[in-house]
């Protein structure tokens, strides 16, 4: 289900305006005041320590505009058609750049406002520096969407409980962990779920984390729809 990382990031970088009501083909976002905005399929900044994507990576798409009062505070509006296949996921991410093993700690924080129509999943995307393994953390999800790859059990991990797959994309093995309820807000202890995964199931080695990414994976979202981040917050030691 997850792209390789090249599908995931673009190359060039947005110029900032002020608010966000660009049309962007037949729809236009609505108006947010905002310090950093883009409706660009690649359209990227770096506010306070997190770089924000609006990467619009998939086929099929419509119209996307991201928008930002900093790193931490920042929201999309996304008109894609009801159709299957991820159409995007915009997201903040914070560089880690230290291999698992030498983590102290490693944790976020989330505050999320998500629309009760569409397809999509709220999640973290944590990649090692090679790009070898994908990590995904669903918060919450809605509609027609699925994990890739075969179930591996339920755990609990990290302050929340999980049911597990693990799969291959072409590009990197995939692990994901979809919360067994959704949630708007919380604190996830990610280094625990490192550990699992490199200590008790034997999947990767002492892999370098390169990254974490917040975000939402859109397949649909007919007519418009909101997601908003009220707060987001990565810490690593």
């Amino acid at each position: 289900m997850a792209p390789g990382i090249t599908s995931r990031i673009g190359t060039a970088l947005a110029a900032p305006v002020l608010a966000l009501g660009i049309t962007v083909g037949t729809a236009s976002a609505p108006a947010h005041a905002a310090i950093w905005s883009s409706c660009d399929q690649w359209g990227n900044t770096t506010l306070n320590g997190y770089t924000l994507y609006n990467n619009i990576w998939g086929s099929g798409t419509g119209s996307q505009c991201v928008w930002a009062n900093s790193g931490t505070h920042w929201g999309v509006w996304a008109d894609h058609p009801n159709t299957g296949g991820i159409k995007s996921y915009p997201n903040a991410k914070k560089v880690v750049g230290k291999p698992i093993d030498s983590l102290g700690s490693l944790t976020s924080s989330y505050d999320v406002t998500v629309p009760s129509a569409g397809a999509y999943n709220t999640s973290y995307d944590i990649w090692d520096t090679d790009h070898d393994y994908e990590i995904m953390l669903w918060v919450n999800h809605h509609g027609a969407v699925g994990p890739l790859g075969s179930p591996q059990g339920t755990v609990s991990l990290g302050g929340h409980t999980w049911n597990v797959h693990k799969g291959d994309n072409g590009a990197n093995q995939v692990f994901s962990f979809l919360r067994t309820s959704d949630s708007s807000s919380g604190t996830v202890d990610i280094l625990p779920i490192l550990d699992w995964i490199k200590d008790t199931k034997g999947w990767m080695g002492n892999e370098t984390i390169g990254d974490v990414q917040f975000g939402y994976e859109i397949t649909s979202s007919s007519g418009g729809l909101d997601f908003r981040t009220d707060n987001l917050t990565v810490s690593s030691s």
